[in-house]
């Protein structure tokens, strides 16, 4: 890390292995769209000699952002994986989306990884979501390092950002926070802008020159040594007060010289626990280039720096049926413990699972059992079967290249796990355990979809089970009150990407329709309802006649029906006929065509006929009866209430209780929640929050967060109301 010349790269084209866990880095690279992580991953794989060209392998296709999809928006809409070598560690690099609607893309990552590498660019700095995401991997330990990406640009400030990432990443430590390397600056340009053509090592005070399309190490001209001495004492300072070693600072503070292989040492172990956040800079090679400036740099430090599978802690698991099992260790002669982190289809092979093996060996074509998962409120059944794996491969680009076996700490991905979804635990057979699952997003905004056409039709089952399969963060809802389809997304951004992949990879074509809300209808006040249902056509007619008298009930009673016919009038065998016609009629609504609820029927009086009385004829005057009963008298549209509960920065409290009451909302209450965040609860009709994924995010700039929950109908206003009747009668 700064200490060591030139490093052989491996052969481009062969795979990555490992043989033994402490061989293995999972990195996940994180930061906002456009910061530069998919130009970096691309621009590390071509330094460790995986590629020979920036962003293609062999067969030319891309190495990132392979899919069709990302093809053609040019944006990382999937977690991707590369495996890369580097002084004979292998590292897999997890690429994610930097866009907010494709953050369970992000948690997939986050769970794969073993720590995380942060990519700023300098010219556009640290973006809400990016904080928060730091937040998280905080909360859990994960350790983290920083890249400033595009020093090129002519605004960019190497020194202002690590300023920036120390107040807004170190907290109440912002020496935890420090560059291990200082950008060097070439001739000034006609603009003025000087490039940025290689790096100060501060640990190692040795300058790599990438001026000239390779690296050059050199000593530091006289110049450069002020610069130095004072970015270096404050580094230095920074890893020994996170040193192990006690004695370490009463020694530096005495005047001794450090040992730069002591400080190194002590640097890597503080990374590697998550105490110390080094930033580093990078830009992609010059073409004809083989290193990129920062990327020798960069690999060092994850090689070096960053933890061993074994160095972290596993997640907990336990049996299928919930019985605590001992806590797990990377080893890879241990009970057999794997997690699917992403599932995704090949035109060829058939569905492909992303796997990370956290215990044992994964061997092909042997029979493990599959566990999980907790989502089938997201159309996600919960499994508990056995399945045969396929071949094992490592992903690079669109290759996939065989494997004998995965080893604990490794990624691979796994072929024909037909009941596999992601999130789902593989382990023996014979030993079957379940993984506690990671946070997945709520999927909150709602998208109505139909068929296209008959020939879509037969297909939209099939292909939206497999969507589904594959995405966690999709929830696919069957509304038995409205009748749609509907799909529950991230955002905008998910839902088309959704869509398009219906259409492109499973041949459905949908159309999106207006999302229906499940209103109801109740009675304003108490009725009266005369039913007379009597036609003579010929042989046997039908006769029946029945009173009612109908009254509102608590919301939440439902229907009621009371039978109160004396003398006979209605024989018994008939009453059941009227509440089976009165229940019929309320399913299908009364005033604007939605349920009728929260009413008590009460059958008073009534008429038959000897020959011509039928159950059929009973059941059509009950249902008359009750559209008699609601003729005259107020009908009042019910709308369904959630609960509330957004997490937002405290600078944008205001702006977000002032849209909730302008979406007819109530504001419950408000909780500080932690440092700079408040939690505000308020109660919203249903109506009011279809897009409010979409609306939440840009009023709070990417900082905003919600949960909804159903709480009850209430009625509607009368404005309102009278405009949804109208809809409904020029439906009808």
């Amino acid at each position: 890390m700064g200490d060591k010349t030139r490093t052989q790269p491996g052969a481009a084209g062969r795979a990555a292995t490992a043989d033994r866990p402490s061989a293995i880095r999972n990195v996940v690279l994180v930061g906002h769209s456009g910061s530069g992580k998919t130009t970096l991953v691309e621009a590390l794989a071509l330094a460790a000699g995986a590629i020979n060209r920036p962003g293609r392998v062999e067969d030319g296709t891309t190495l990132s952002d392979y899919d069709e999809i990302e093809q053609s928006r040019q944006r990382s809409v999937q977690l991707s994986l590369v495996p890369v070598e580097w002084d004979g560690i292998k590292i897999n690099i997890l690429d994610t989306p930097g866009y907010a609607d494709f953050v369970g893309e992000l948690r997939a990552g986050l769970r794969a990884a073993d720590a995380a590498l942060f990519v700023v660019s300098a010219s556009d700095g640290v973006d809400g979501s990016t904080r928060m995401v730091w937040d998280e991997c905080a909360a859990v330990g994960m350790p983290r390092a920083i890249v400033v990406t595009h020093l090129e640009a002519a605004r960019a400030d190497f020194d202002e950002m690590t300023a920036i990432c120390a107040r807004t990443f170190g907290g109440e430590d912002p020496d935890a926070v420090l560059p291990l390397y200082l950008p060097l600056h070439g001739e000034a340009g006609g603009d003025g802008h000087a490039p940025v053509v290689g790096l100060i090592g501060l640990l190692s005070q040795r300058i790599f020159d990438y001026s000239n399309g390779e690296r050059a190490e050199q000593p530091p001209d006289p110049e450069h040594l002020p610069l130095i001495e004072e970015a270096r004492n404050r580094l230095i300072e920074g890893i020994i007060a996170e040193s192990e070693d006690e004695t370490l600072m009463d020694r530096y503070l005495a005047g001794e010289d450090i040992d730069v292989k002591t400080l190194v040492g002590d640097l890597e172990r503080a990374v590697a626990r998550g105490s110390f956040h080094p930033v580093l800079a990078a830009a992609p090679a010059a073409d004809g280039a083989r290193y990129g400036l920062g990327t020798v740099e960069l690999l060092e430090l994850i090689a070096g720096g960053f933890p061993t599978p074994p160095e972290r802690e596993l997640p907990a698991v336990t049996t299928p049926d919930g019985k605590p099992r001992p806590a797990l260790e990377c080893d890879p002669a241990g009970p057999l413990a794997a997690e699917v982190v992403k599932t995704f289809s090949d035109p060829y092979v058939g569905r492909i699972s992303l796997v990370r093996i956290f215990s044992g060996t994964l061997r092909p074509d042997e029979t493990v059992h599959v566990s999980g998962h907790g989502l089938e409120d997201r159309g996600h059944e919960d499994h508990d079967v056995d399945e045969r794996v396929g071949a094992l491969s490592m992903p690079f680009g669109k290759q996939q290249r065989i494997l004998p076996s995965g080893i604990a700490g490794d990624l691979v991905c796994a072929a024909k796990l037909g009941r596999a979804e992601t999130g789902d635990t593989l382990s023996s057979k014979d030993d079957p355990l379940l993984m506690e699952p990671w946070l997945m997003p709520d999927p909150l905004l709602p998208v109505a979809v139909q068929a296209h056409s008959k020939q879509d039709e037969d297909r939209l089952s099939q292909g939206l089970s497999r969507l589904v399969a594959e995405d966690p963060t999709t929830r696919l809802e069957q509304n038995p009150d409205t009748r749609q389809v509907v799909l529950w997304c991230l955002g905008e951004a998910h839902m088309s990407v959704v869509l398009e992949r219906l259409r492109g990879r499973y041949g459905v074509q949908v159309d999106a329709v207006p999302h229906r809300v499940a209103l109801r209808e109740t009675f304003g006040v108490a009725s009266n309802g005369h039913g007379r249902h009597v036609k003579q056509s010929g042989g046997h007619g039908q006769y029946a006649i029945c009173d009612i008298e109908v009254e509102p009930l608590p919301p939440g009673s439902g229907i009621e029906f009371v039978d109160r016919v004396v003398g006979g009038a209605v024989p018994r065998q008939f009453i059941p006929s009227v509440e089976k016609g009165v229940r019929a009629q309320a399913a299908r609504g009364i005033a604007a065509g939605y349920p009728l609820v929260d009413i008590r029927v009460t059958l008073v009086d009534g008429k038959a006929h000897s020959v011509d009385s039928s159950d059929a004829a009973f059941q059509a005057a009950g249902a008359l009866a009750l559209r008699e009963a609601a003729a005259s008298v107020r009908i009042d549209l019910l709308e369904p209430v959630s609960e509330v509960q957004v997490m937002v920065a405290d600078e944008y409290v205001g702006q977000v209780m002032s849209d909730l009451s302008g979406r007819r909302g109530r504001v419950v209450g408000t909780d500080q929640s932690g440092p700079g965040r408040t939690l505000v609860k308020a109660e919203i009709p249903e109506m009011e929050i279809g897009r409010y994924a979409v609306d939440l995010r840009s009023l709070s700039h990417g900082t905003g967060r919600f949960s909804r929950a159903y709480a009850r109908h209430e009625p509607m206003p009368a404005q309102v109301a009278s405009k949804i009747r109208e809809t409904a009668g020029a439906g009808a």
